[in-house]
């Protein structure tokens, strides 16, 4: 039975990928909008909120990230504009990654379970979370979202009955971790799609490269970035199979800036790259929201560079890694073109890692190969093709 869904014109322009464990051509697929200089073409001519607005409705499971790395890259190259876009507040993006976790948590999970039945989403854990799934048309304040992180704080406590600082003190360790999740697998949904994880996630050890764009050292990080933003420039396709010097890389919440020095000393598993989003969660929630404001948030680093006249790259970490964009304007302040560098496009790389850690699975193995969708978390429909039983099984 092939429970693809038919595809819609909205699907062929957002784009979709196929695992197909036990290939070697393991992942298929790719967003139509990134490639041929499409994305540039259709904002052309558009300045200020209409660049942001059009990227919100074409990026929109990340729309807020897109937002914020628009505005960035919009005040970086054109500073002297007479209407310059005001950029929100870093506590923002806390705010909104945490809502992107429990909403992948929710939604996204209990579908890529290695049951042959994916299970309906219990989102009964979630009854009086203080954040919704879906974020507000109306974008609150710095002092809103400070509140709104604390009252998270407090919710995810009385989940964990115990500090959530405490709680990260003792189940950092991946066993600790794994053990907890077992504990909790009944009465706590995250924790029992991890556990159910466990026992496949923790032998899957894909090759290791992390995205290292970005440095602590000011210098090495513009040199670093202007390095890419050449190359986004002089290759329109670059953005949709792109390379770090040479090579594919990965981008997620364990390439983070602030765990550049933890990255030399662990040994990444499907495993840890999935306890990594539930890490993360928890220490959003449990940091200062006031640390945000910090001349660079130690938790999220967002930023931009100027390049030259009207050029610019900005970035932002967010829940699946790292976000790029790099924009071209006229005299006016008006797009003569852009290119936008997302998570996706690393992560599921038909030459990457997860690509050649598919094509090393049994060609019957779906269980695996959803495992290792969940700890690439794609932002588009991704859909694992099994020879052995010859069906699709298509999630978001």
């Amino acid at each position: 039975m092939n429970t693809s869904p038919v595809p819609t014109p909205s699907m062929a322009l957002a784009g979709q990928y196929t695992l197909r464990p036990g290939l070697r051509a393991s992942v298929a697929g790719q967003r139509p909008v990134l490639g041929g200089g499409r994305l540039g073409r259709l904002l052309r001519g558009q300045q200020g909120e209409s660049v942001v607005r059009t990227l919100g409705n074409v990026f929109t499971l990340c729309a807020h990230a897109h937002r914020r790395t628009a505005c960035l890259a919009l005040h970086a190259a054109c500073p002297q504009a007479s209407t310059v876009l005001p950029v929100e507040s870093p506590v923002l993006l806390r705010l909104e990654t945490a809502r992107d976790h429990l909403r992948s948590m929710a939604l996204d999970w209990p579908q890529r379970q290695p049951s042959a039945t994916h299970r309906a989403p219990d989102l009964h854990w979630l009854s009086d979370c203080p954040l919704p799934l879906v974020a507000p048309t109306q974008v609150c304040t710095s002092q809103e979202a400070g509140a709104a992180l604390v009252q998270l704080r407090h919710w995810l406590e009385r989940l964990l009955n115990q500090p959530v600082q405490d709680w990260l003190t003792y189940h950092h360790d991946s066993d600790a971790f794994a053990h907890w999740c077992h504990s909790r697998a009944q009465d706590l949904s995250p924790a029992g799609c991890l556990a159910e994880w466990h026992p496949v996630a923790r032998r899957l050890a894909p090759q290791t490269r992390c995205l290292d764009l970005l440095d602590t050292h000011t210098a090495m990080q513009s040199a670093h970035l202007r390095t890419i933003a050449q190359t986004m420039a002089a290759d329109p396709d670059f953005v949709q199979r792109p390379l770090w010097r040479g090579q594919c890389a990965e981008t997620g919440v364990w390439t983070r800036l602030r765990h550049q020095t933890a990255q030399r000393l662990t040994r990444h598993t499907a495993w840890t790259r999935l306890g990594a989003r539930w890490l993360d969660l928890l220490e959003i929630a449990a940091a200062d929201p006031q640390s945000a404001e910090e001349e660079r948030d130690p938790l999220l680093d967002s930023g931009a560079l100027s390049l030259g006249p009207g050029q610019a790259i900005a970035w932002c970490e967010m829940a699946r890694g790292l976000l790029l964009h790099w924009v071209q304007l006229d005299p006016q302040g008006r797009v003569e073109d852009c290119r936008v560098l997302a998570p996706t496009e690393w992560n599921f790389h038909a030459d990457g890692a997860l690509a050649q850690a598919l094509a090393a699975l049994p060609s019957h193995d779906t269980a695996a190969a959803w495992c290792l969708a969940a700890a690439y978390d794609p932002c588009v429909d991704c859909t694992v093709l099994g020879t052995a039983t010859e069906e699709e099984s298509t999630h978001a």
